[in-house]
């Protein structure tokens, strides 16, 4: 999978309420959606003298200036630690073939896909901080299910996973504190799998910050492959959601 397509993939699977072009740039306004749907990005390249129209434009949205980083934009990175911003949450994009997650079948009543999204799903979303407005986000993607996990005889987690062409991306999985460490974030990432293979999917991929080692371990024990790396550049930490 090359760079561009997995950030298509990302933008159509966790899409921003509005893409505004403007000059070299695309800024989004993700409606209090998060980082992804909120950071500007280049569409060609940049000058230093680019930055003042970029952050103007996401003040007018009513958040403070924030930037992802993709490989590629390294002389905008740069440009930007002058300018006093600093990194946030660098980030690994991972990819794996479908089929590699759909040998082995989910356990019955393991995971259920599941759209629209039940109340204990966006319960279990909100303990994460996976608040209404990124349940917005979930909305506007076009081929897409919730998963609910059970473990235990219990509700363990939740996951929203969407398509876009051939590939599937599964965001905002959280597991329930009491149900970790038993393998249900493994199921949950399978019955995506399964999900996505019946939309015709060739593909699944995730995203997960550095800093999270946990995930990272899961997703490279199930035989994910890194395929892109991003991260934001900021100036404030508490302007960032």
């Amino acid at each position: 999978m090359t760079r561009d397509a997995i950030f298509e993939v990302i933008e159509a699977t966790w899409p921003a309420a509005r893409l505004v072009p403007l000059g070299p740039w695309v800024v989004r306004d993700g409606k209090g959606g998060g980082k992804r749907v909120s950071a500007a990005t280049p569409t060609a390249e940049v000058n230093p003298s680019d930055i003042p129209e970029a952050e103007e434009a996401m003040r007018g949205m009513g958040h403070q200036p924030l930037f992802m980083i993709r490989p590629g934009d390294e002389a905008l990175d740069a440009a930007l630690q002058v300018r006093g911003y600093r990194t946030l949450d660098p980030t690994t994009a991972y990819s794996l073939p479908i089929a590699r997650l759909t040998d082995v079948p989910v356990p019955r009543v393991t995971a259920f896909c599941i759209w629209e999204p039940l109340a204990i799903m966006e319960e279990i979303w909100a303990q994460g901080g996976i608040g209404p407005e990124r349940v917005a986000v979930m909305a506007r993607a076009e081929v897409k299910t919730g998963i609910l996990a059970r473990w235990n005889e219990k509700p363990a987690g939740a996951a929203f996973a969407a398509l876009h062409q051939k590939t599937c991306m599964v965001h905002a999985v959280e597991i329930l504190p009491d149900q970790r460490r038993q393998g249900v974030a493994g199921w949950v990432m399978r019955a995506a799998a399964f999900w996505a293979q019946n939309q015709g999917a060739e593909h699944i991929s995730v995203l997960c910050t550095q800093a999270n080692t946990a995930a990272n371990r899961l997703y490279s024990s199930l035989g994910f492959a890194p395929v892109g790396q991003y991260h934001y550049r900021y100036k404030d930490a508490q302007e960032v959601q």
